[in-house]
């Protein structure tokens, strides 16, 4: 997940939070990154190197930014993260179909 650049027209730095969710294990998402400024570039590069769906979400990046790393989310957190898994889940497939189609 990622805040937005910086537009130049606040002093906000870029911040990112990387979850993980392991269904079959049980239990809630964790946070196994997080950072801001060069290191929020890092996580989002590795995102994008590895095609990871990224979500942009300043409040919730906030918010996750508090959680300790490899640490579960908090139960208040549970609807707005099943949101973005969702929507990975949603991502996954249109590039499963995508990948068919090109075979």
């Amino acid at each position: 997940m990622a805040d937005p650049a910086d537009d130049g027209t606040s002093k906000k730095r870029q911040q990112a939070v990387a979850l993980k969710y392991e269904a079959l294990k049980g239990g809630a998402p964790k946070v196994t990154a997080k950072g801001k400024g060069l290191l929020a570039e890092k996580i989002i590069e590795m995102a994008r190197a590895n095609n990871i769906p990224i979500r942009e979400d300043s409040d919730l990046v906030e918010l996750l930014a508090k959680v300790e790393l490899n640490r579960e989310i908090p139960e208040e957190l549970y609807k707005a993260v099943a949101e973005i898994l969702a929507f990975v889940y949603r991502m996954n497939e249109k590039w499963k179909q995508q990948g068919s189609k090109k075979s």
